[in-house]
């Protein structure tokens, strides 16, 4: 919705021409669905994200003032990146990476700008796209572990875990949280018909998570669904619904620890399950483990301004760092390394402060903030900053929240108007 009118001292939403919102909102579909699809260079996913960008620009949007701060953290967080890289830009792949930070701040501030007008019908949307694209990726990889598809388990699986449509089974894992935690909130929310098929929804991506052998991305499900749970119950306005959901997630988890049991009987599942869900993996432990090299890495950042450059961290050790926060300051110096954290954990902070808040999209926003905490945590154990669902959710956090600040300083007025008269 472009924004026109005047109340309240503020600017609200005056209605676009139906065409351009319906077209604006499949784009915000398309956009969605399309980030299930990402082994191929260039993907759906950059192809879909540049159309939806034309599009919405052509048709009408703004950048609010509320959203300087994100733009400012994203220059500077890849000016640092960009200083760090001179040196090695005649290396194709370190320009490609530069050339793809660049591009994953701009999806950013698209996110932000596109989710900060016509909240609710881009959310819904973009969820309804999500799911669409997570059940293809789900589908895919499940049949692709259990050999459904001619030819498939070499282009669907990797080293025997399930990858469907992305490179990385850790990827996908990632991936399917956000859409699992939309299904889920139907699942403990709507009536039968629609819960019922988010049944099944939520059945199909899950076990999809497991197939991954990802332990960040089971860890991830269990986490943000029980943290969203807990946040629905104290956002929930009546106490049937709270009784409906403590009683749904608990049905949820017994159907779970079945499907589970069901699935380890299976001997090939059974053994990789075993061997992923061990806490002594070899590249974890040692002086040049995953938190050996953190601790080493931290240590050379402090000596190292500009940092040594992106994709150089094998140089120096065994395998890469698999912490975001530690790969900001390697990548790109201490201006990115401070930049980085400052970004995610301000928008963490910003967004515990707004989950009480009375908006239309409070649900989507719930389900959103749940997955980003979640990708957040995992950052500490495992490389995200290119991971286009993260940036995705950036983007929709300060989109969301910028909107629900618009949308009390036109509501409250207008509530103390009703309330003098």
């Amino acid at each position: 919705m472009a924004y026109a009118a005047t109340a309240g001292g503020m600017k609200i939403a005056a209605p676009a021409a139906p065409g351009v919102l319906a077209l604006q909102r499949a784009l915000v579909w398309l956009v969605g669905a399309s980030g299930a699809i990402v082994f191929i260079e260039p993907s759906p996913y950059e192809i879909a994200t540049l159309l939806a960008t034309v599009a919405f620009f052509a048709t009408g949007l703004r950048l609010r003032l509320v959203l300087m701060p994100l733009v400012l953290a994203l220059v500077l967080l890849n000016v640092g990146y960009t200083i760090s890289a001179i040196p090695l830009l005649d290396q194709s792949e370190v320009a490609s990476w530069i050339a793809t930070s660049w591009y994953m701040a701009v999806t950013v501030v698209f996110f932000a700008m596109v989710t900060s007008e016509d909240t609710a019908a881009r959310l819904d949307m973009l969820r309804r796209g999500l799911v669409a694209g997570a059940m293809v990726a789900s589908l895919s990889a499940i049949a692709g572990y259990f050999n459904l598809v001619p030819g498939g388990h070499d282009l669907l699986t990797l080293y025997e875990r399930a990858r469907g449509t992305f490179k990385d089974p850790n990827v996908l894992g990632a991936f399917l949280i956000l859409p699992a935690l939309f299904a889920l909130q139907s699942v403990v929310s709507d009536k039968f018909a629609k819960a019922f098929r988010n049944v099944v929804a939520f059945s199909i991506m899950s076990l999809a998570i497991l197939l991954a052998f990802s332990r960040a991305a089971w860890g991830g499900l269990v986490l943000t669904s029980a943290f969203m749970l807990a946040l629905m119950v104290l956002t929930s306005r009546t106490n049937a619904q709270r009784s409906r959901i403590i009683i749904m997630a608990i049905v949820a988890v017994v159907l779970g620890l079945a499907l589970i049991a069901v699935l380890l009987s299976f001997d090939s599942i059974a053994e990789m399950f075993k061997q992923r869900a061990s806490f002594d993996q070899s590249y974890d432990e040692g002086r040049f483990g995953r938190f050996g090299r953190h601790i080493l890495g931290a240590e050379m950042a402090l000596d190292l301004p500009f940092g040594i450059g992106p994709l150089q961290f094998h140089r120096f050790f065994p395998e890469d760092t698999h912490n975001s926060y530690l790969n900001a300051f390697m990548s790109g110096g201490w201006l990115s390394g401070v930049c980085y954290p400052a970004l995610v954990f301000t928008t963490v902070i910003t967004g515990f402060r707004h989950i009480f808040v009375r908006v239309p999209w409070q649900r989507a926003y719930l389900a959103v903030f749940s997955a980003f905490v979640g990708t957040v945590g995992e950052s500490f154990v495992i490389d995200t900053d290119h991971w286009r669902h993260f940036w995705m959710m950036l983007g929709a956090m300060w989109g969301m929240i910028a909107a629900a600040q618009a949308y009390k300083d036109v509501t409250i007025p207008m509530e103390s108007e009703r309330q003098s008269s």
